[in-house]
């Protein structure tokens, strides 16, 4: 079967919401999607997207306070990499708004996030429930070469 799509490895990382650990999470899956040969430009935009979805994440999530946790997954298979942010926080009311370059419920932020993430991978999904928590799925397709081709 030529379509069929085979996991090749997995990683789960589960830290507190605390600012610090936004490059943890992106060195983790960094390495994680290291081994195997992308390019470096496909390095930087899988560290800046993680750390996006990290940083919304904790900041609008749980409002900067370590009262909760994140959920940092990634998964590679023979299409790519797939990375899914997951909280349980104050979840996103209106999600098309949210995805509006420049929205934030921050003042004090730019409101550049998904925008960025949408920028730079090959894929985003978001779902969230007010007061459940928010879920941010990226697909970044491999452009470099792969080992055994």
């Amino acid at each position: 079967m030529a379509d069929q799509v085979i996991r090749e490895n997995s990683m789960t990382l589960e830290f507190l919401s605390l600012p610090e650990n936004v490059g943890l999470a992106r060195v983790a899956v960094a390495t994680f999607a290291a081994q195997v040969d992308i390019t470096l430009n496909e390095m930087e935009e899988i560290k800046v997207a993680v750390s996006e979805a990290v940083s919304n994440a904790i900041i609008h999530g749980y409002d900067g306070e370590p009262r909760g946790k994140v959920r940092v997954t990634a998964e590679r298979d023979s299409s790519g990499l797939t990375i899914t942010v997951t909280d349980w926080g104050r979840g996103i009311a209106d999600i098309a708004q949210a995805m509006q370059p420049a929205f934030s419920t921050d003042q004090e932020r730019m409101g550049l996030g998904f925008a960025f993430m949408q920028s730079f991978m090959d894929g985003l999904e978001v779902t969230s429930e007010p007061d459940q928590g928010t879920q941010v799925r990226m697909f970044k397709k491999y452009k470099g070469e792969r080992p055994g081709n």
